[in-house]
């Protein structure tokens, strides 16, 4: 074992199966009891607490997670086997903590006060049940008005008609906000300026639950308020909890890369990037692909059409571009006119749009996006 910001770790960890629960706590130092019961209020838990050894089945075994006091480690001794069991100290040159960490099975040795969060993190994660995080999908424009919020609108709405869990997530504070676009500007919810401040963990389904909920979908905009900034903290933190619920989350990104998008760009799994077939636009997009390629590891093309045919083969724009071709959106006639009537885009099932959406999201392997609803 080692340790690492005053936590041993081991792979393996607690909550391995998913299961949802809080952790069983077994100790009677009433001290480090009142800083567990506060670190699992601060995750969203509710603990089961044994003041002496567990008996046979009493929780030791179902729990997804076991906090073992450094105190009750040898009333532990005799319990049965198992993972997802951390034995919790203060004791910072306590050379005995590790012997008795390995008497009882355990996974990890955690030094208060330097493992707080860690432990928070953790028992968030047996709180929320941890399974395969969604395939995270990011949309940037080659150009200005390349349509690249709209085709993140479409594949949002896409994935969710298709029962896939679905989070769409605005993250370029100038575009007006992508609520408007999906029709939904006065639907009840929380916008970005209430995250703006946040930092370590937000949790996944209380993000889900205070979110717009927009054609079965759920929606992170901006509001229509003074442009508050967000701290690249806060992207994070709260790209990640979007994440950590599985199924499928879109991302809009602007075309300009800053410390704050670089937090979003580096949680997304595949970058599109719009891009008109016309040779000023790839010359633009050369740029944008440029910077946002240093940090997303999978930048794709995707060619939309406008209303006038013929421009640049879409072979000969990836090509340019030095990218991948991710498929071709051909010109949609009456989408401007769909959207101000308050229908989202892709909301035409048969649409050139809705098409180029479910065949991007049927290309996929079953594994990488990201389950079922």
């Amino acid at each position: 074992m080692e340790i690492v910001s005053g936590v041993s770790a081991r792979d393996g960890a607690a909550s391995a199966d998913g299961r949802q629960g809080g952790p069983l706590i077994v100790t009677e130092d009433v001290e480090l009891l009142d800083d567990l019961l506060r670190l699992c209020a601060a995750a969203g838990a509710r603990p089961e607490v044994h003041h002496g050894g567990p008996g046979h089945r009493e929780g030791w075994d179902s729990a997804p997670l076991v906090l073992v006091g450094d105190d009750a480690a040898d009333r532990v001794r005799g319990a049965g086997r198992r993972r997802g069991v951390v034995l919790v100290g203060r004791d910072q040159d306590d050379p005995e903590v590790w012997r008795r960490a390995v008497e009882i099975g355990a996974d990890h040795v955690l030094l208060l006060p330097d493992g707080e969060q860690w432990l928070v993190d953790r028992i968030a994660d047996v709180a929320e049940g941890v399974g395969r995080p969604a395939l995270t999908v990011g949309v940037i424009g080659g150009r200005g008005g390349a349509g690249a919020s709209t085709l993140a609108c479409a594949l949002a709405v896409t994935a969710a008609r298709a029962g896939r869990r679905t989070m769409l997530v605005d993250a370029d504070p100038l575009g007006g906000g992508l609520d408007v676009l999906l029709g939904g500007e006065s639907a009840e919810g929380l916008r970005w300026p209430a995250f703006a401040a946040s930092r370590g963990r937000v949790g996944g389904g209380a993000l889900e639950e205070s979110l717009p909920e927009l054609h079965a979908l759920r929606v992170l905009s901006w509001d229509r308020g003074e442009t508050v900034t967000v701290a690249p903290e806060a992207v994070r933190a709260v790209v990640a909890a979007s994440r950590r619920r599985g199924g499928a989350v879109v991302v809009d990104l602007p075309r300009r890369v800053d410390e704050t998008v670089a937090e979003a760009l580096a949680q997304v799994d595949l970058g599109l990037l719009v891009v008109p077939p016309e040779l000023r636009a790839v010359a633009g997009a050369r740029r944008v692909a440029s910077v946002a390629g240093m940090v997303l590891r999978d930048l794709r093309v995707v060619v939309a059409q406008g209303a006038e045919p013929g421009g640049l083969d879409p072979e000969e724009v990836a090509r340019l571009l030095g990218l991948p071709l991710a498929g071709e959106v051909p010109w949609e006639a009456g989408l401007a006119a769909s959207l101000a009537a308050g229908a989202p885009p892709g909301g035409a099932a048969r649409g050139p749009l809705a098409r180029f959406c479910t065949a991007f999201w049927d290309r996929l392997p079953a594994d990488a996006a990201g389950g079922g609803a």
